[in-house]
């Protein structure tokens, strides 16, 4: 029988991504993202909510996203979902993650802002020569 494991996000970083390293010396990349939806009720009232999800990058895929995201950056995001499992009995909990395999940033980086010249009249030395 066939199987599918997929999953498509457009969404905003919630914190700077942050690199681990596993015990065997493989390089995670982890960080999360903010996906928001809104709809109108019975009312005809525009509500929102936003729903968090736990990414993981491994391998190169991580570096690039170490590198290039930050918090508020607008990426695409196709992988995976992994659920993990901690604890034992009663004391079981579940952790569903995404593990990335493509990443695309959507928005542009913030440009710094250009140096601010001040204006130089004729006869002046130029201040910053």
């Amino acid at each position: 029988m066939p199987a599918l494991n997929r999953v498509q996000l457009i969404g905003r970083l919630g914190r700077d991504p942050e690199t681990r390293f596993t015990p065997t010396g493989k390089k995670v990349c982890q960080f999360s993202v903010a996906v928001g939806r809104r709809w109108k009720s019975a009312e005809g009232e525009t509500k929102e909510a936003t729903d968090w999800f736990n990414i993981e990058a491994w391998g190169r895929l991580g570096e690039v996203c170490q590198q290039y995201l930050g918090k508020g950056r607008l990426v695409y995001l196709e992988g995976r979902l992994r659920t993990d499992v901690s604890g034992e009995g009663d004391d079981r909990r579940y952790y569903t993650k995404v593990v990335a395999l493509q990443m695309q940033i959507l928005d542009r980086k913030p440009e710094e802002d250009e140096p601010v010249v001040p204006p130089v009249e004729e006869g002046e030395e130029f201040p910053f020569e």
